[in-house]
């Protein structure tokens, strides 16, 4: 790709065109994400009523709490957007909606990954050794975090 293809893209239009069009593409882009965190919330919410759940251990419980609050937590962030526009519906306060809503959603990401982390550390950790899931747990961790956030940071670090 040359030089030319990487460039920004400009649009004309107007303050509040540009305002639906950002919300319109973070509610787009929570779809991806709200589906598979609220099926795993729910899991979640199921596993301590299994017969197996009894056997876990202390650091296990631990971790699954963890990342029950996490998911909770990764489910309000993300439905926060729409909350926000909703109670702030045809106030004129869009641009402020997505602004919000654009923080909402990165704070939810940031979530996201953390949760699918501590799923996989507690996973792992009952069908493996401690160390295994720990490690497992931390590269995968670590893996995502560069995937999903270093890439557009640097373009963002570039651009500005």
């Amino acid at each position: 790709m040359s030089d030319d293809e990487l460039q920004p893209i400009t649009r004309e239009e107007s303050p509040a065109e540009r305002a639906d069009r950002n919300f319109d593409d973070i509610l787009q882009e929570l779809r991806v994400t709200q589906t598979g965190v609220q099926v795993l919330f729910s899991v979640l919410l199921t596993v301590p009523f299994s017969q197996r759940f009894a056997k876990v251990t202390p650091f296990q419980k631990d971790v699954f709490y963890a990342a029950l609050l996490l998911a909770a937590a990764t489910a309000v962030m993300l439905v926060a957007p729409v909350a926000t526009h909703r109670l702030l519906f045809r106030s004129g306060e869009k641009p402020w909606v997505v602004k919000v809503s654009s923080g909402y959603a990165i704070v939810g990401t940031v979530l996201l990954m953390l949760t699918v982390t501590a799923v996989l550390l507690f996973v792992s950790d009952v069908l493996f050794s401690s160390a295994l899931a720990t490690t497992v747990a931390v590269l995968f961790g670590v893996g995502t975090a560069v995937l999903w956030f270093v890439p557009p940071l640097v373009r963002r670090s570039k651009t500005s």
